[in-house]
């Protein structure tokens, strides 16, 4: 038992150790990685503002009068998820635009959220940037009841059935310098979710759809010349199958035996 015992608290002691995000509870954010630099669309007029890139995507929120942030995501089994997150920018009403080395925000991470702390109630918008990849987008509403516009990545779209996903409904599209734009304007729903397909795999669909109608054009044809060549082999050896059937009809034989 008391082998057992060491062992337990030896691996606790190495957990401790290796800095797992929140194991214990909250964690200051890694200081390098918030002060990477990025590019935000402060003029955005959505409360939330997300732009998807190939590798990562940056998320622009509106804060009104709020001392802190909380930003998470959802894994497949529905449990909050902490983020983490990076380019960490805060843009103040008067235009002025200060990261966490500069300024008296703090970021914390524990395993089921990463929190911006701002010390004091502010009034602007905060900007990140978040790791990703594959073709598909999903996002905790974090501003409920918000308005909310997500910009899809160049030669990319959504739309078309089975290809993309486009959630919740109610949404309006448009294209701004070559890129899709989805814009809702409140949203009630607990996530956005963002199925894309890349332009070639446009092309790749409708080239598989034009083989299969041609494939399946070419085999009715040839079912039809195969049944008109029976039929006139039928034919060229005397069997007429419509005479056939009228000579077996029974109204055709005459009356019963014993009232001819």
């Amino acid at each position: 038992m008391r082998r057992r015992h060491l062992l337990l608290v030896a691996i606790l002691a190495l957990v401790a150790l290796s800095g797992c995000s929140g194991f214990f509870g909250s964690q200051e954010a890694d200081p390098e990685r918030l002060n990477q630099n990025a590019s935000y669309d402060w003029n955005t007029s959505a409360d939330g503002t997300i732009v998807i890139e190939e590798s990562e995507y940056t998320a622009v929120y509106r804060v009104q009068n709020d001392s802190s942030f909380q930003v998470y995501t959802v894994d497949g089994l529905g449990r909050e998820r902490s983020v983490p997150i990076s380019a960490m920018r805060f843009r103040y009403e008067n235009g002025t635009v200060v990261s966490a080395a500069n300024s008296s925000i703090n970021v914390t991470e524990t395993r089921q959220r990463t929190t911006i702390d701002f010390s004091r109630n502010v009034t602007g918008a905060v900007g990140y940037t978040v790791p990703r990849n594959g073709k598909r987008f999903a996002t905790p509403t974090l501003i409920e009841g918000g308005s909310y516009t997500v910009v899809l990545p160049p030669n990319t779209g959504a739309g078309i059935p089975f290809l993309s996903r486009i959630s919740p409904g109610g949404y309006e599209s448009s294209t701004v310098d070559g890129q899709q734009v989805i814009h809702w304007e409140e949203v009630t729903s607990g996530q956005i979710v963002v199925r894309y397909y890349l332009d070639r795999d446009l092309l790749l669909f409708g080239g598989l759809a034009g083989i299969g109608i041609v494939v399946g054009l070419v085999g009715t044809l040839y079912y039809y010349r195969q049944l008109q060549a029976t039929i006139r082999r039928r034919k060229e050896a005397g069997i007429d199958l419509e005479e056939e059937d009228q000579d077996d009809d029974p109204r055709d034989r005459g009356p019963p035996p014993g009232m001819r």
